[in-house]
């Protein structure tokens, strides 16, 4: 697939998961059949499984649908941004359209990096819902880690939040990620972590959960992971205006992110 293909999936957008990732979040909440999606809700639909021969050691595929092969097996979501045009329906079939929209390769301070864009369209009813920008990075297997950034702490707003392995294995199945390194903790600490790795999308989920609770409901939200947090550390979700980010108990910033 490149910038003059798509590739489109299709999604009934099934009120049970709706109702069991307000369960993994914390929420009681349930969801029937024409009932508004939260804004970051449409991350546990539209699944792309591979059988276990098409996995990599790593638990995910290994190769993603549609990009080419970079020769750079390690991969993390790096950024993202969300345009709301209107809300998405449980139970309302729905199809999402994805392009590459660009691959661009470099040297970096921690070695050669692709860095590759994806857009998603999200249409219902022959209404385009939502528009998403994914930006996946993917580095080399030995990649130096770079020194993490510390966060603000000029926050007029915040909130702490604590995960344990069980919410991250269900939100790993709920969104049909088999990374390891978020549910297998020998895994992870082989891979140079001191633990289960907090999903990135899982940390905007609390942010954006955060903004539409203080700003109401949102036209766009743009978030970057910077740094990663373990399972055995709690988030501190900060909120100045529309900025938002959250921060690390030793104060360093985890991901950022911009709400309007």
């Amino acid at each position: 697939m490149d910038s003059r293909e798509t590739l489109t999936l299709t999604d009934t957008m099934d009120p049970a998961r709706a109702t069991a990732l307000a369960a993994t979040m914390g929420v009681d909440r349930s969801y029937g059949v024409g009932d508004p999606l939260p804004p970051f809700g449409h991350r546990v639909y539209f699944w792309t499984p591979e059988p276990p021969q098409g996995l990599a050691d790593n638990g995910h595929p290994a190769q993603d649908a549609g990009l080419p092969d970079l020769g750079l097996p390690r991969r993390m979501w790096a950024a993202g941004r969300l345009v709301l045009h209107c809300d998405l329906l449980a139970g309302v079939r729905a199809e999402r359209h994805t392009r590459i929209e660009t691959i661009t390769q470099k040297e970096g301070r921690s070695g050669r990096l692709a860095f590759v864009r994806l857009r998603h369209d999200i249409r219902q009813r022959q209404t385009l819902a939502l528009t998403e920008w994914q930006d996946i990075v993917y580095r080399a297997a030995d990649a130096d880690t770079l020194a993490p950034a510390q966060a603000p702490t000029d926050q007029s707003e915040t909130r702490i939040h604590h995960f344990d392995s069980v919410t991250l294995f269900r939100y790993s199945a709920l969104t049909f990620n088999g990374h390891r390194i978020h549910y297998d903790d020998p895994y992870a600490r082989a891979q140079g972590y001191r633990g289960l790795v907090v999903h990135a999308p899982l940390l905007a989920h609390l942010l954006i959960d955060f903004a539409t609770d203080a700003l109401g409901p949102l036209r766009s939200f743009d978030y970057r992971a910077t740094a990663p947090l373990l399972v055995h550390e709690a988030a501190t979700l900060c909120r100045r205006g529309n900025d938002l980010w959250v921060r690390a108990p030793d104060g360093r910033l985890c991901l950022t992110a911009a709400a309007t």
